[in-house]
């Protein structure tokens, strides 16, 4: 199945397995939980209770460390990237993007990417400044 062309407007995702199921029926079990405790409170109500908070603070640490290494590897990426395309005199300022800047531009096309880098070390251009500022988007489809 074709993919549709990704742009600025809509390249966020939502993971239907992540974002409507588990954090859907985390939800409805904490809710779920705490009616439970609040009618019969006891030790078991309890323990039901910090066993559903475990599994709903576990879902979403396992889901940040999954996001962070892949922001570490866009990272990598696009300092390797930068050092390819850059001209010379930018090539010293690569350390000077932050990771948020580094994780907006990997939208950029090649032909674009030096003069946005530029535009962006001199006002310091926040995620949502670079991907507006493309014009000719680079699709990412693997974001976790």
């Amino acid at each position: 199945m074709a993919q549709k062309e990704q742009n600025f407007a809509n390249h966020g995702r939502i993971d239907p397995s992540f974002h409507i199921f588990l954090f859907g029926v985390g939800l409805i079990l904490l809710i779920a939980t705490v009616i439970e405790l609040v009618r019969h409170p006891d030790w078991l109500a309890i323990v039901r209770v910090i066993g559903v908070v475990w599994a709903l603070v576990l879902m979403f640490k396992v889901r940040l460390y999954a996001l962070k290494v892949q922001d570490r590897v866009i990272r990598l990426e696009e300092r390797l990237r930068l050092e390819k395309l850059l001209p010379d005199s930018l090539k010293p300022k690569i350390e000077d993007l932050s990771e948020a800047q580094l994780i907006a531009l990997r939208f950029a096309s090649d032909k674009e990417l030096p003069g946005l880098v530029e535009k962006t070390l001199a006002g310091n251009w926040d995620q949502k400044q670079i991907k507006q500022s493309i014009q000719l988007w680079r699709p990412d489809y693997w974001r976790v």
